[in-house]
């Protein structure tokens, strides 16, 4: 009778393996067609034009799907690509004192994404990705309100580009 239990038991874990696929503990799964990947620099498209933020975001990008995948990084004819326009960089008060003036600011930054399989179109998307960080009224954006700033929007943009496209979340 325990001899059974082991069998059932084995026999249970084996298909439980077999039914997952391909896939990876990072949520990521990719079709075995699929190599390398292309990460076309990101068009700084917004009324406010920051010098190194494309190719922070692109950058970023690259290195975050190198890390989280077994692609190759390639600069043409990628198995995926990856390629869009920074649309908005704006800074609005976020909530106000009893005098009216700005007791925390939100810097929002807007991406609009195009993510292109070319081994199987269905997977093809365009979507605009948001994100913002609050920072003190009486703060400056710049210098290392910025560059903090920049890295927590430009980290989470890339985490909800790749998890919309790669994991499918």
């Amino acid at each position: 009778m325990k001899k059974f239990f082991y069998v059932l038991f084995s026999v249970g874990v084996l298909l439980s393996f077999l039914g997952c696929g391909i896939y990876s503990f990072s949520g990521i799964s990719l079709s075995s067609d699929v190599k390398t990947f292309e990460v076309r620099p990101f068009v700084n498209e917004a009324a406010i034009v920051i010098p190194s933020f494309d190719r922070q975001l692109t950058t970023t990008l690259q290195d975050f799907i190198l890390n989280q995948t077994n692609l190759s990084l390639t600069t043409n004819k990628g198995d995926i690509v990856y390629e869009g326009e920074i649309i908005n960089y704006f800074v609005s008060p976020n909530t106000a004192t009893a005098d009216q003036t700005a007791a925390e600011n939100r810097l929002t930054v807007a991406v609009r994404m195009r993510y292109i399989d070319t081994t199987n179109e269905k997977n093809d998307l365009e979507r605009t990705f948001s994100f913002f960080f609050d920072f003190p009224g009486a703060a400056q954006l710049s210098g290392a309100v910025e560059e903090e700033a920049h890295e927590i929007i430009i980290e989470r943009l890339t985490q909800d580009m790749v998890n919309e496209t790669l994991a499918r979340w």
